[in-house]
């Protein structure tokens, strides 16, 4: 990268090149207030810290000593408390927003935020913007809904803030915000990465070449599609721009940010801190090597989560980035969540890598994965759309997906062939994979 690229890539330079032992003394700084703050005034973690021997507020070095906040815990607080629950720091009449969890996976969360702590979210979409490359003055087309979701309004109102002309694509069909964008010529696109392939697709129906409409940039969250590698150049290959990966959570924030080595987000530790753990153990694991990563968010006190149990999987290294960042690395983006991982005859594998196969094959346009049961023996079902193949063209392809997935991660699906147009597309977040042995879950 130049060093015109890389002094134009950040946000606040000063905190995102800060030297390990600066970076640490800051978080050790806000760690301590929010402890005082939740200790004072937040009847969840008043009573979680103080169960847990924690009268007081303690100092960074001695983190592991807190207690874990799980997303089940929070739920039962909600249901015992409706409807936000007791981990509210301040009087009711102090927020001003609520958004919630999509629920794909449960029930849903209610998040308030106060003027402040929804300051720092939008703040952080900034963090966001310039690790990509976005500029003040950029045109970001945000092609998700109106509704309780997060993203679309924190990636809006970033944009705003950084300068950028923010286009909203709210209450817009597919069609419509092809139109939209062929019209205003957006320069960045901000939708799930599964939603960029859609709006590709319906743009090719339309006789609409979706890389000659101007985007440069496109970021996406909401599922990890664009920290895959092969649904990264399919992105790419259909926008003609960069594809970045952001991951974030309603009820934690906008936490990751791609720079552009593109090798996976870096978290934003002046905001935010981030554990790598075994998730069996809970220890810290070796850098570099597999572990669940929990987070403790500094800049909302309001309704902040400490050691919160993500269950994503992830791959983080604190070894020195080209973009000259002293952020931790995940490498390669989320890998997977804890209990995505889906066992086939033995062989363990994550949905992510099932889908970084598949989207190798330009014939693929959408699939759907399933786990049956076949003579007390779990089988995996593969369903693939795609347009215009022959028989015979079908039957080359299915061997070539056999082929590879069985070369590269020992399975051997069954594979079929649904109709043109009969799988569902998603805006939001998509469900690709359903293990109904798993109490009906759906894994995306």
């Amino acid at each position: 990268m130049s060093l015109e690229q890389r002094q134009g890539s950040f946000f606040a330079p000063e905190l995102e090149t800060a030297p390990r032992e600066e970076l640490e003394q800051l978080q050790d700084k806000r760690f301590r207030a929010l402890l005082q703050q939740v200790l004072d005034t937040n009847p969840f973690y008043s009573r979680k810290l103080r169960d847990a021997g924690i009268p007081s507020p303690v100092s960074l070095d001695r983190l592991s000593e807190l207690p874990f906040t799980t997303k089940t815990e929070i739920v039962a607080d909600q249901l015992a408390h409706p409807p936000f629950g007791t981990n509210l720091s301040f009087p009711l009449a102090s927020y001003t927003r609520l958004h919630q969890t999509s629920g794909t996976t449960g029930v849903p969360v209610r998040w308030l935020d106060t003027p402040e702590t929804w300051d720092s979210f939008v703040k952080q979409w900034c963090f966001v913007y310039r690790g990509a490359g976005v500029r003040p003055g950029d045109r970001v087309f945000v092609a998700f809904s109106f509704g309780p979701f997060v993203g679309f309004w924190s990636g809006f109102e970033g944009a705003e803030k950084l300068g950028c002309m923010a286009i909203t694509g709210g209450g817009q069909t597919t069609e419509q915000r092809l139109v939209a964008m062929s019209q205003l010529h957006p320069t960045v696109l901000v939708c799930t990465p599964t939603y960029a392939l859609r709006l590709a697709e319906a743009g090719r129906a339309m006789q609409m070449d979706p890389a000659k409409l101007g985007i440069r940039i496109s970021i996406h969250a909401g599922e990890p599609g664009a920290g895959i590698p092969a649904t990264r150049q399919n992105i790419e290959r259909c926008w003609g721009s960069k594809a970045y990966d952001h991951v974030g959570m309603t009820e934690m924030g906008a936490y990751g940010l791609e720079c552009q080595e593109q090798r996976g987000p870096h978290v934003n530790e002046t905001e935010f801190i981030a554990e790598f753990l075994d998730p069996e153990t809970g220890k810290p694991v070796a850098d570099g090597e597999r572990g669940e990563i929990v987070l403790t968010n500094l800049c909302r006190a309001g309704s902040p989560l400490i050691r919160y149990r993500t269950g994503d999987l992830v791959e983080a290294t604190r070894k020195p980035c080209g973009c000259g960042r002293s952020f931790a690395l995940l490498q390669g983006g989320i890998l997977g969540r804890s209990d995505d991982m889906i066992t086939i005859r033995g062989v363990n594998v994550f949905p992510s890598a099932i889908e970084n196969i598949l989207r190798r094959f330009p014939e693929v346009v959408e699939f759907q994965g399933e786990v049956v049961l076949e003579r007390e023996m779990h089988q995996l079902v593969l369903k693939v759309e795609t347009h215009g193949l022959t028989l015979e063209e079908q039957q080359s392809l299915e061997q070539k997906v056999i082929g590879e997935l069985h070369t590269s991660l020992n399975l051997r699906p069954t594979l079929e062939f649904a109709p043109p147009g009969s799988l569902p597309r998603a805006e939001m977040k998509s469900r690709r994979f359903r293990i109904p042995q798993r109490t009906g879950r759906e894994h995306s």
